[in-house]
């Protein structure tokens, strides 16, 4: 008698753990909404805020998780290595993407993060799986997955390699891919049907609105996921605008999912912002202007007298430099022999703060090199990386590239908001390769293959 009232306790204790187990997988998140602004930054918003309404960005700021102190641990950052880092949990070093371009070492021409022979459009160079991707495959593809975006890079980036659609505006049109099979009818059908409005985030704002209701995302217990890319710009209305667009989408949704079952996250992909004109020499900041097409053309004097007369720099593209390794082998010339040279001659160049190989980035582990490191893979950067001085500006006059280098670190926020968050306000630095982590605890599935990362909550 006495076993059986045992037996009957732990029959009832293994019940209730089920139940209460049970509960907590039912309280996931039925959709996860990922905001990714570009240009988005803490002291612009915070400067703003007064001009804001109740329900948009302020609401997020009051109410939300709001870490105000976001960063990359990787250098140089835009919008495509932006994206691609926040969706895989990891750095261009190892999911592939180090820039929204690079060059193509067969075809010595630029070659696009998305851009795909074949199909036109696909994640084909993004090397490891996005959050997006591990929800496909924890449900059996059930999860609904869908990314908009104004360009093309920001939407497949951001949808991964698995989604349901991704769409981008181009030449006044909503553009798809016709990667993502099957083609899913809601999408195909909406941007045939609705044209993009002249403001690209209203726009966005209106199909992930389309989207939410009419293709059923958010219905049931499985997780759903949308992406969104918008533009903050640089200006007081760029910022009033977006609040507006962030208050109808945050309305929106929640009159057709109750807010404790949807988890926003809101982030930025790191300011962009070019100087101005000939600003820096009115105030006498320090600046000039290196060229690196002139540079590489001094550089192959330089090899020429040490190894004999030949073209050993093959191409330059932006800071990077890359050698004609079949003419090294034919001449017997060791890879490492002629970066070691280079190095050194370039370093004696005004403008130039330093020069970095690609082998002493794959071997070094010094925390100095960390963050360059991290930018660097070895299939799409050159033999040698041309850290330009602050301040300077690096054009090459053969394909008429610019860029300004600017090592000031300028933080932006990374904001959570709903699903039962609480609202806090945290200075502590943190960077975006905790965020995938954070999603995929939330919703219970694995972290991207790549990610190392702490979660982030």
């Amino acid at each position: 008698m006495r076993n059986r009232y045992i037996y009957i306790t732990l029959l009832s204790i293994l019940g209730f753990n089920a139940e209460t187990y049970a509960q907590a997988i039912a309280q996931a998140p039925r959709l996860v909404v990922s905001i990714t602004i570009d240009q988005l930054r803490t002291d612009y918003l915070d400067t703003y805020a007064p001009l804001y309404g109740h329900d948009g960005l302020k609401r997020l700021l009051t109410e939300g998780k709001v870490f105000t102190n976001g960063a990359y641990n990787f250098t140089p950052v835009d919008r495509a290595s932006a994206i691609a880092s926040l969706h895989t949990g990891t750095v261009p070093y190892y999911n592939g993407i180090t820039a929204e371009e690079w060059l193509d070492r067969q075809t010595l021409r630029p070659q696009n993060c998305v851009r795909d022979q074949k199909i036109g459009y696909s994640p084909q160079f993004l090397g490891t799986s996005t959050v997006s991707d591990e929800l496909k495959m924890a449900t059996n593809g059930i999860a609904k997955v869908f990314s908009f975006a104004p360009t093309a890079d920001a939407a497949i980036l951001s949808a991964g390699h698995a989604a349901d659609g991704a769409a981008w505006i181009s030449s006044g049109k909503w553009v798809t891919t016709t990667y993502y099979r099957p083609l899913n009818q809601w999408l195909s059908g909406y941007t045939r049907l609705f044209l993009p409005d002249a403001d690209v985030n209203k726009t966005v704002t209106d199909a992930a609105l389309k989207c939410v209701e009419q293709a059923g995302m958010g219905n049931d217990d499985k997780t759903d996921l949308l992406s969104l890319t918008y533009e903050a710009g640089l200006q007081m209305e760029s910022y009033v605008e977006l609040d507006r667009q962030i208050a109808q989408l945050l309305n929106g949704i929640e009159r057709q999912i109750p807010r404790d079952r949807i988890l926003f996250v809101i982030t930025g992909t790191s300011s962009r912002e070019e100087e101005e004109e000939g600003n820096q020499e009115r105030y006498r900041i320090p600046t000039g202007t290196f060229y690196i097409n002139r540079t590489a053309n001094l550089l192959n004097m330089y090899l020429g007298a040490v190894f004999g007369s030949a073209k050993y720099v093959e191409f330059c593209h932006k800071n990077h430099i890359y050698f004609n390794h079949q003419l090294l082998r034919q001449k017997n010339i060791h890879l490492g022999e002629i970066c070691s040279r280079s190095q050194e001659f370039l370093l004696q160049i005004s403008g130039v703060r330093n020069v970095y190989t690609a082998n002493q980035l794959l071997t070094s582990d010094s925390y100095l090199l960390e963050s360059i490191r991290n930018g660097f893979n070895v299939e799409k950067c050159g033999d040698l990386i041309i850290d330009v001085a602050p301040g300077w500006k690096l054009i090459n006059e053969d394909t008429l590239e610019k860029s300004s280098s600017r090592s000031a670190h300028v933080p932006f926020p990374i904001i959570v908001y709903g699903a039962g968050t609480k609202a806090e306000r945290i200075q502590t630095p943190v960077t975006v390769d905790r965020i995938a982590p954070a999603i995929a605890r939330a919703i219970r599935i694995r972290a991207p293959n790549a990610c190392s990362s702490e979660p982030l909550f």
